[in-house]
């Protein structure tokens, strides 16, 4: 996964507004804090992807279930 693309959701965010929100996350929440969130997080989004596949594959066997029977 590219760099890009992980940041792609923060926009035409620039060096200087990202390193503004890391300092004002090191001073909300302290550096003992951030291995907590991030490990939070990491499992928030393995949840999610977890799901989506589940959906997915719920979806395509559904898909494979419902083709017509050729004679």
């Amino acid at each position: 996964m590219q760099l890009t693309t992980i940041f792609a959701f923060l926009g035409n965010l620039g060096g200087p507004e990202i390193f503004l929100i890391v300092l004002f996350v090191l001073i909300f929440f302290g550096a003992k804090k951030i291995p907590e969130l991030a490990r939070g997080l990491g499992r928030g989004i393995r949840e999610f992807k977890d799901a989506t596949k589940e959906i997915k594959d719920e979806i395509e066997e559904g898909v494979k279930d419902d083709k017509p029977v050729t004679k």
